[in-house]
């Protein structure tokens, strides 16, 4: 069956970096899209980022330039690079994989991704 499991989250300070990794197993990683999603209390979630087959990628304007989503098909494994983090980007970050293409107009939309890993919190503070 399709796992998705995140690491990397923690406590960081404002302008401070974090790296996210996300392992997946139960598919073959390497032909489908793969996403970052974050939620905070009492938010709807968000998409931040996502990266196709093709390894064309997308961002949520709020992190445009701060934040790198990458992919190793090799390891089977996404990544998000956070870089000048600041208190808003605090929340659970969520990994999740689909069957979507991403160009320049894609909007990171969580109906597009079926499969989901468990989060991990990231506090910026």
């Amino acid at each position: 069956h399709v796992q998705l499991v995140e690491s990397g989250g923690g406590l960081v300070r404002p302008g401070g970096s974090l790296k996210l990794s996300c392992v997946a197993s139960g598919y073959t990683f390497s032909w489908y899209s793969g996403a970052w999603f974050r939620q905070t209390p009492g938010k709807e979630r968000e998409g931040v980022a996502a990266i196709d087959e093709k390894g064309r990628t997308n961002y949520a304007a709020a992190v445009q330039g701060r934040f790198s989503i990458s992919r190793d098909n090799a390891k089977s494994t996404l990544y998000l690079q956070m870089n000048n983090l600041r208190p808003e980007d605090s929340g659970v970050y969520y990994c999740a994989a689909g069957d979507v293409e991403v160009d320049t107009d894609y909007d990171v939309a969580e109906s597009d991704f079926g499969y989901w890993g468990q989060g991990t919190q990231v506090t910026v503070s």
